[in-house]
């Protein structure tokens, strides 16, 4: 799209981002004919080959073509470590190069965010109108929807093992982790339709693209908001090297992410005064919270060296097994290159004063010093397990009134007790369930951490030696009642003492949600959408 094209049109509406719930904004709020819907990404089309393969996430995530390459502000929590951390950069944003997981969360977790509207029995509707389930329809299910969910087309001897052994352990299964109660072990349901990824651009965005009144523009970066008093009425932006102001009749709806719309609030002069003049931006609008609480998943990533058996370093240390794996996956879509990078789950709690499962796994049949590509040349598995409600806060800022300098990001790992001594729990069930009968023909040898850490300390320690985020930044604007200091958006996610200007993505949760959040952000979505709708 040319700028004169992106300049010719007047627009009621103007969604910024085109990830998971500007997708979803974008196929609702244009089903509307008479309302303009512009949609803007700053990133590029989702013409690439490994967009739609689901082993795909490897290639894209560090990748500039895909990926904004950012990278955390080194972590005392990690032991100064500074960790990569991907954000989608392409149409369909971080639902093109996520691990696909179609995870909704706990009832807990929408109950206890004790907002009017966001309880369980509310948001479950939510969850089932976007959603195509791959058994039908029942109560928690919707086969009608645009997302597909389906079961994954492989199995691994060595995950069966370990669920079993799981089960000796006391974990008991799950075929379902989405009813509201995910606790127990089982295979992850993915978004894929047939082993093909199923992103919310293809889910939501494709079928909308013919309609006249959406228009939708890649390459165009956002820098701020434009104001007049207390009323948004458009914004600033950078397209093909050039500025321009780009007016909204209705309303600007921020869906950028839970890193990048508290920057554009931010360059805006929307936030915490003392943020805003580090960074040599007036403040002409405070709001204390915006980049504020930020809240992210760390897996502590316990491997171990494994015997007969095959896992995915077997098959992808030879140009055969490679081979192999392209073959199986161009004749029917399914082996290792339909994967999701972890196949199977298990919720569980730390120990029994907490009210749910507060433990996550995400298990993968393969081992490897990083997350990426070069697997250690025998076999190997990988029991990732992380805190799914951990106490420490971070933040993500900007550093400059440049749009395009990468924001900083600190998500402040294992800086509380708590989130320390759960790591280290966190990594002695994990060597309790190594040991059931059941995984014990395989005869797992512990490699990450080492059986030589014991004690409560130097397994803490050691957490943050071999952790990594799950990539789940949240509630950066997050939502709340008046009362709340550091609430950005109110419960219909409208930013407090502003007009025409909403939140529509991950930065509004409240605190995280016990699970994946690519399908909480399409809920999410969906309540602003009906919310707009019935103005």
């Amino acid at each position: 799209m040319t700028t004169d094209q992106l300049l010719q049109h007047q627009y009621d509406t103007i969604i910024v981002g085109a990830g998971s719930a500007g997708c979803v904004l974008a196929n609702r709020l244009s089903a509307d004919g008479s309302r303009k819907v512009l949609l803007l990404e700053a990133g590029g089309n989702d013409r690439w080959l490994w967009f739609h393969i689901p082993v795909g996430y490897l290639f894209a995530m560090g990748n500039p073509r895909a990926d904004w390459c950012y990278q955390l502000k080194p972590q005392p929590g990690l032991n100064g470590r500074v960790l990569p951390y991907p954000r989608g950069k392409v149409l369909g944003g971080c639902s093109a190069i996520n691990g696909m997981i179609y995870m909704r969360g706990q009832q807990w977790d929408y109950d206890n965010w004790r907002l009017p509207g966001w309880d369980w029995q509310s948001v479950l509707p939510r969850f089932k109108q976007s959603e195509n389930y791959f058994n039908g329809s029942d109560n928690f299910h919707s086969d009608k929807g645009e997302l597909r969910v389906e079961q994954q087309r492989l199995r691994w001897d060595i995950l069966d093992a370990w669920q079993k052994a799981c089960n000796e352990y006391g974990i008991q299964s799950n075929d379902d982790f989405n009813t509201g109660d995910n606790a127990g072990v089982g295979l992850f349901h993915v978004n894929q339709k047939k082993g093909i990824r199923y992103s919310a651009k293809r889910a939501f965005l494709n079928p909308a693209l013919a309609r006249p009144n959406l228009t939708v523009a890649t390459g165009v970066l956002v820098d701020k908001l434009t104001l007049q008093g207390d009323q948004v009425t458009g914004l600033e932006v950078i397209h093909q090297g050039r500025r321009h102001v780009l007016k909204a009749g209705l309303e600007v709806v921020l869906s950028a992410g839970a890193v990048a719309s508290p920057c554009i609030l931010q360059r805006s002069g929307i936030g915490d005064p003392q943020t805003l003049a580090k960074a040599g931006v007036d403040c002409v609008h405070r709001l204390d919270g915006v980049g504020a609480n930020l809240q992210d998943h760390l897996q502590i990533r316990v491997q171990f060296k494994v015997q007969n058996t095959k896992t995915l370093n077997c098959l992808n240390k030879s140009w055969l097994g490679k081979a192999k794996m392209g073959l199986q996956y161009a004749i029917n879509q399914s082996g290792p290159l339909s994967m999701a990078p972890s196949q199977l789950g298990a919720f569980f709690k730390s120990d029994s004063s907490q009210p749910s499962a507060d433990l996550e796994y995400h298990v993968q049949p393969m081992s490897a010093e990083k997350l990426g590509l070069n697997l250690h040349p025998f076999p190997g598995l990988t029991a990732s397990v992380c805190n799914l409600r951990p106490s420490s806060r971070g933040r993500v800022d900007i550093q400059s009134s440049d749009p395009a300098a990468a924001p900083i990001i600190d998500p402040n790992y294992l800086s509380t007790e708590s989130d320390r001594q759960i790591a280290a729990r966190s990594i002695e069930i994990t060597r309790e369930i190594s040991a059931q009968p059941c995984v014990s023909r395989f005869n797992p040898q512990e490699i990450k951490p080492g059986p030589q850490i014991s004690s409560a300390s130097e397994l803490a320690k050691a957490a943050g030696d071999i952790a990594t985020t799950i990539f789940h930044p949240t509630s950066t604007c997050k939502m709340g009642l008046d009362s709340d200091a550091q609430a950005v958006t109110s419960p219909q996610l409208a930013v407090r003492g502003l007009r025409n200007l909403h939140i529509a993505d991950a930065s509004v949760m409240p605190s995280i949600v016990s699970g994946n959040t690519h399908a909480p952000t399409v809920m999410i979505a969906e309540t602003l959408a009906a919310t707009l709708l019935s103005q």
